[in-house]
């Protein structure tokens, strides 16, 4: 018996997935340096050097990219649509 879910294709991605991908991934490292750089100040040991502090400003830049392929996911669905539209008629 055949189901009655088609099977997805193989090659499933859309434009900007890939931007929000790495976004989620530098996001995630960020994230991690911001834990590790606040750890110190309640474990009462020294702190890191100012590098350290720079490492945790990746939180913001894998939230920018990530943004940014949803922008770019969104203007793609835009024109998908606006091209479906205009061969419909």
């Amino acid at each position: 018996m055949r189901s009655e879910t088609p099977s997805a294709p193989s090659d499933d991605s859309q434009p900007g997935d890939g931007l929000v991908r790495a976004g989620a991934i530098v996001f995630i490292v960020g994230a991690v340096a911001t834990l590790v750089t606040v750890a110190p100040l309640f474990l009462g040991t020294d702190p890191f050097p100012p590098v350290a502090y720079a490492v945790c400003m990746l939180m913001g830049v894998g939230f920018l990219v990530a943004g940014a392929g949803v922008l770019r996911s969104i203007a793609a669905q835009r024109r998908q649509a606006k091209t479906a539209a205009a061969g419909g008629s």
